[in-house]
């Protein structure tokens, strides 16, 4: 019964750790890449930190719209003949012994406690602080338009470094099967040495073409080392250990017009609408300068008690108004609004050249997918027939119908049209990439249509 209960254990044990297995050998998914990378790496917690800034920014701009409340307790001692008068008179302590010349010229000293509640409230400003909070608001939405235009950038390095890992992963697949088939050449060539059917310059031949490959396999191992360190480093992971990736199959992206992509790009860029909200923001700030040479009016109030210990009793006085200001020799603000028109100026002229340098990527990114399209269809075509072309070489050297050159050459045109399809394979998938990038739609949900 025992050895039965412990063979269901053993059984169990065994069933959990293949479990564990499957799940640590599960591969790393270009989703899980992108959000492993959009929560660690530096830049996205840059953005971040500057939307919060700009969103406590946005804070700060309203509290100009409340009033100052201000308390103050102060102490002070003196024999100063003014101060003395005052502090006598607000401590409601005057006697008629305090009107001698004597008391007067030369007075004691005295101490005072003075507890003071002061406040005041801009009530108008020519709605210079209306326009000063919109700005801010602006500004902060533009932080977030600019920390989702640097997500767009992490997601797009991602994918690149992804399919960097993939194609140096392929390139050592084919060095591997290159290498195992230089291998069988040598073994069949000194076969037909042995045989008298080949020369002695065959044979070296394959040994220097088996080198050859060996040098192409040491070659890509390096690749992928460079490219997992690559994408280490867009990912925002510096201990990202080099694991099994989910490869990215041969797809059909789906096309649009040209300049649908360019409207697209206007609408969605983030960058774009980032730059837009800054203008915005100028041009309330323009406003805000513009109300500084407008009245303001401002109430003021201020509660005052004096006392001559701080238990002690004593006067009490309080003063309140309304004010009303009016700069009438505004000098510095006419060049605050020159600076601020210039400024304004200037973002306009840098959304102008932004959107035309959009038009110009989405272009690039357009021309970029038609070719990558192209080139994989051709790579695809040329890797069928460089393939069929070795095996009738093949069966033609061991026929005696051809000669070592031949075969050689026609292995190095199947390496390199296997090679070229696999970067054609990644070159379209980051082609496409890059257009939803340029268009301002590659989000991490647009980036899984790549797997």
């Amino acid at each position: 019964m025992n050895s039965r209960r412990n063979r269901v254990v053993c059984l169990a044990l065994l069933l959990c750790m293949s479990g564990v297995a499957s799940i640590a050998q599960e591969p790393l998914t270009l989703r899980q890449a992108i959000d492993r990378a959009l929560g660690q790496n530096p830049e996205a917690a840059i953005a971040r930190a500057d939307g919060q800034e700009a969103k406590a920014a946005a804070n700060l701009a309203r509290t100009q719209l409340l009033p100052q409340l201000n308390f103050t307790e102060d102490i002070s001692r003196g024999n100063d003949p003014v101060y003395v008068f005052g502090t006598r008179l607000r401590q409601r302590q005057f006697t008629q012994a305090d009107f001698t010349l004597d008391a007067l010229n030369f007075p004691q000293p005295i101490g005072n406690f003075a507890t003071r509640f002061s406040g005041s409230w801009t009530a108008f400003d020519s709605f210079k602080t209306q326009r000063e909070i919109h700005r801010a608001d602006l500004f902060s939405q533009s932080a977030s338009s600019s920390a989702k235009a640097i997500n767009q950038q992490i997601v797009f390095r991602v994918v690149g470094a992804y399919q960097s890992v993939l194609y140096a992963q392929r390139e050592i697949d084919v060095a591997q099967h290159e290498q195992e088939t230089a291998a069988a050449l040598l073994n069949s060539v000194e076969e037909h040495v042995k045989a008298g059917l080949a020369v002695e310059s065959d044979r070296m031949s394959a040994l220097v073409n088996g080198s050859a490959r060996k040098q192409e396999l040491i070659a890509a191992q390096g690749d992928l080392e460079l490219a997992w360190a690559e994408l280490s480093e867009a990912m925002g992971v510096p201990d990202l250990k080099a694991s099994e990736l989910k490869p990215i199959e041969p797809h059909t992206f789906p096309q649009q017009p040209f300049e649908q992509e360019i409207a697209t790009a206007t609408k969605t860029r983030p960058d774009l609408i980032a730059l837009g909200q800054v203008q915005s923001a100028q041009g309330s700030a323009l406003g805000a300068t513009k109300s500084d040479f407008g009245p303001r009016v401002s109430a003021y109030g201020n509660w005052e008690e004096d006392r001559t210990s701080f238990a002690g009793s004593g006067g009490n006085n309080w003063v309140a108004g309304v004010q009303v200001s009016i700069d009438i020799l505004p000098i510095g603000k006419r060049a605050q609004l020159a600076r601020e028109s210039a400024a304004k100026q200037k973002i306009d002229a840098q959304v102008a050249a932004s959107q035309q340098h959009v038009r110009l990527e989405v272009s690039q990114a357009h021309i970029h997918r038609q070719t990558a399209i192209l080139s994989l269809e051709t790579a695809r075509a040329a890797m069928d027939q460089s393939a069929e072309s070795l095996r009738i070489l093949k069966n033609r050297y061991s026929a005696g119908l051809s000669t070592i050159t031949d075969l050689l050459r026609a292995e190095d045109a199947e390496r390199q049209s296997q090679s070229n399809y696999w970067h054609a394979v990644y070159g379209n998938a980051m082609a496409y990439a890059e257009l939803l990038y340029a268009t301002g739609t590659l989000t991490p949900d647009a980036a899984e249509e790549l797997q």
